[in-house]
């Protein structure tokens, strides 16, 4: 597998732990009193209070592991031959045939136009023909 599938892997892996941790928290999270004029909310106090306290340093190691491993993946990409500078002039003669063919192509759609526009006045004005012929035979 390519480092940039690997990394989009590793991205996905990162957003469904970050997922699962914060609905975990959710779930389990104590109940709170919003304010004095609401009754005190439930307690779960059922559920092993040990285990609910562990589980989420589990999860965020996980997420800290998960994140770490795309440091290093990142860390693995080759280098860009030429520096900052170099990508720099890159992006601007990428930028300006960019351009170019922004501009060729908006001269095309404006002959398209203009053919079409002319093809729609032919036909207007064959059917204003028409119909002035129609009402002369009349």
């Amino acid at each position: 597998m390519d480092i940039i599938s690997q990394l989009q892997e590793q991205v996905n892996t990162i957003v469904s732990l970050a997922f699962n941790t914060f609905g975990t928290l959710q779930r389990d999270a104590p109940p709170v009193q919003l304010s004095p004029n609401y009754p005190e909310p439930p307690s779960n106090a059922t559920e092993d209070v040990a285990s609910l306290a562990e589980q989420p340093k589990l999860l965020t190691a996980e997420l800290v592991k998960a994140a770490k491993q795309f440091d290093l993946l990142v860390g693995a990409l080759p280098l860009s031959e030429g520096g900052e500078e170099a990508q720099l002039k890159r992006i601007a003669e990428l930028q300006a045939e960019n351009d170019a063919i922004g501009h060729e192509l908006q001269k095309q759609l404006e002959g398209a136009a203009e053919k079409e526009l002319k093809q729609v006045q032919e036909l207007f004005r064959q059917a204003t023909d028409n119909c002035f012929n129609l009402k002369k035979l009349d």
